[in-house]
């Protein structure tokens, strides 16, 4: 067992410390929380108490969170969450590299950067790629970093319209018996992609987008028989497709178009005895060129971080379930 150990940590003035700890000192329980350490603010100063090992990670977290601040970065709970996430897996040395490009700005100017060592290898992989999968649990920025690189290649000119399709109901799509026509129908299962595209655009904007048919929102099955030419297409939920849907889907990619395919294997609604599209393409699909797959796991999540926890927990039971 590592011995335990006090470090100190110093602010350089008052406003390290009141960005840095966040009210009541919230941040700073973050940082607790996660690298099983205790911190302990004396006037300018943190005392780090715990396992040696722990308490050097906890300091070099402070250290490139400052780093931030300096920079005029606003520091939040997932910006903390991130760092020592990546403290822990060794790539805290990247941390601050993250913040050195905005993807795009949201309608309101605010800047929407990528969050973790994950997250950088998904955008890289949708940059030099055709066709990207992103596979792995909810919260890790699957779908919303998509929507953001799609809402950017528009704005750049390098597409002419925005295609973002998923299984409308859960892997069968019935909506006949839902009241209402095709939009009404669809809308509700189509929530997540909306709440990323008016973030980015502002609803009128993108209401705009949809009247003109720049950005098309649709089933999977309203995508049977085309080819999609110049287009971003962002397929959701993909482990919600079978793997006649996934080959169809894949195979509707035209010229000068980019195709992201993101799902989360955890959360499969199909009958027992049917294949998911999405595991079968990573299967098959690995290893082609102009074809990237991105792996995510729970230490990606940047969400709440107990869901991070929650997901953890659920693939350690399916594990030990599978043994």
């Amino acid at each position: 067992m590592t011995d335990q150990t006090e470090k100190i940590f110093t602010f350089e003035n008052m406003e390290q410390q009141t960005k840095l700890a966040g009210p009541q000192d919230q941040l700073l329980v973050l940082i607790e929380e996660a690298l099983s350490v205790r911190l302990h603010v004396r006037g300018n100063q943190v005392a780090i108490q715990g396992d040696s090992d722990q308490a050097s990670l906890a300091l070099a977290v402070l250290q490139a969170l400052v780093a931030l601040v300096k920079k005029q970065i606003h520091i939040g709970p997932a910006d903390v969450i991130s760092a020592c996430t990546m403290a822990k897996k060794g790539t805290l040395a990247y941390f601050t590299d993250l913040y050195s490009e905005t993807l795009i700005r949201d309608h309101q100017g605010r800047p929407i950067r990528i969050k973790n060592y994950g997250q950088r290898q998904y955008i890289q992989a949708i940059r030099q790629n055709d066709v990207t999968f992103g596979i792995g649990p909810a919260g890790t920025g699957k779908t919303f970093l998509a929507v953001a690189m799609a809402v950017a290649a528009l704005k750049r000119g390098d597409v002419e319209r925005l295609i973002i399709t998923r299984p409308a109901v859960e892997a069968g799509e019935s909506l006949g018996f839902l009241p209402g026509d095709l939009k009404e129908k669809v809308d509700p299962y189509m929530r997540p992609i909306y709440d990323a595209i008016n973030r980015l655009l502002g609803p009128n904007h993108a209401e705009r987008l949809l009247d003109r048919g720049v950005l098309e929102i649709a089933p999977l099955a309203y995508m049977r028989g085309r080819t999609l030419d110049d287009a971003f297409i962002i397929m959701d939920e993909a482990q919600n497709t079978t793997n006649a849907q996934m080959k169809m889907m894949l195979t509707r990619l035209g010229f000068g178009s980019k195709m992201v395919v993101n799902g989360d294997p955890s959360q499969i609604d199909l009958p027992k005895k049917v294949s998911s599209g999405l595991l079968v393409a990573d299967r098959i699909l690995s290893g082609l060129n102009r074809v990237a797959f991105v792996h995510f796991d729970s230490a990606d999540v940047v969400r709440h971080p107990v869901v991070g926890q929650i997901v953890a927990a659920y693939e350690a039971a399916d594990q030990a379930q599978e043994r």
